[in-house]
């Protein structure tokens, strides 16, 4: 922890004082985290909410959301406070059918750390693992099935899309081109030499750290593809307002480019329309500090917004 590290098995909640200042969290409410992950926001937010709140929670991760269950079970909230449904956060229509309007609303847009440093997961490149990347294995297609259905010009978009990948070309190329010539991509570290050998031509001097960072942005634009993560995103952000009671809040927090763009003119366009009473003029971002023992902050925005 000292160290700017986050233990195996455990996850480090970000701008979790800023969320709290914003949310105004008092006892008797009834909120929602839309993606409850570790439960590290949850837990914060629980202690305020007490006596007679609830908070409903939501997360698609069948492997994690019964063990967040049972460590927030632990600290003395059970059902009767806190209210887990595996479903994902676009279907929060769904929780205000059995909840009612919300007095606030809380999305974590990002990956956990458990996600993160488990190799069976694939969600990362440091580690050997198979190339899977879903939030819930049982659905859907890994990447590395998805890999072998794109073309050049498809991946050079979600890559691009995705996450602003400036070498998006050559990488794009040396994938489709691989496996045009039989390679199975099936795991980490196999798209991670890939990418390496396409970005040879890189100067020596910072060639190591740029594929680094190729890899994380690649990874990344896989795992928003993978599980849909923008169609998602999108479908919460429409029905948001129709869950949110007059005056209620909502605070997102967003770690890339894509996700934020579309929560800052979701917020903007209801905010001219009368929906939303006050926006975030800005993103906020954590402190330095927070940034400095947790690295895993720096890139978090958090957004709000206040139903009108």
């Amino acid at each position: 922890m000292q160290q700017g590290r986050t233990p195996a098995g455990m996850h480090r909640s970000i701008c979790v004082n800023e969320i709290l200042e914003f949310l105004r969290i008092v006892p008797g409410q009834t909120g929602l985290d839309a993606t409850l992950g570790y439960g590290g926001h949850s837990l914060e937010i629980l202690k305020r909410l007490v006596p007679g709140g609830r908070l409903f929670a939501t997360d698609v991760d069948p492997f994690e959301l019964p063990r967040t269950r049972d460590r927030l079970a632990s600290f003395g909230y059970g059902p009767d406070v806190l209210i887990i449904r595996k479903m994902n956060f676009s279907q929060i229509d769904l929780i205000t059918r059995e909840a009612g309007p919300l007095d606030f609303v809380l999305a974590d847009l990002g990956v956990s750390s458990m996600q993160i440093d488990n190799p069976e997961r694939g969600f990362s490149f440091k580690v050997e693992g198979p190339l899977d990347l879903r939030l819930n294995p049982k659905t859907g297609k890994s990447a590395a099935a998805l890999l072998k259905t794109y073309s050049q010009e498809e991946l050079e978009g979600l890559f691009l899309e995705n996450a602003d990948e400036p070498y998006h070309q050559q990488i794009a190329k040396a994938i489709t081109s691989a496996i045009g010539n039989g390679t199975e991509i099936a795991t980490t570290t196999r798209l991670k030499e890939i990418i390496t050998a396409a970005l040879e031509f890189l100067p020596v001097q910072n060639r190591k750290q740029e594929i680094r960072k190729s890899c994380q942005r690649c990874f990344q634009a896989l795992w928003i593809d993978v599980n849909d993560e923008f169609g998602a995103l999108e479908e919460f952000l429409e029905k948001l307002p129709d869950a949110l009671a007059p005056g209620g809040r909502v605070a997102i927090l967003s770690f890339h480019s894509g996700e934020d763009r579309r929560v800052k003119k979701s917020f903007q366009r209801l905010f001219r329309e009368g929906i939303y009473s006050e926006v975030a003029p800005d993103p906020v971002r954590p402190t330095v500090e927070e940034c400095s023992t947790n690295p895993r902050a720096r890139s978090a925005k958090l957004r709000w917004a206040i139903k009108a």
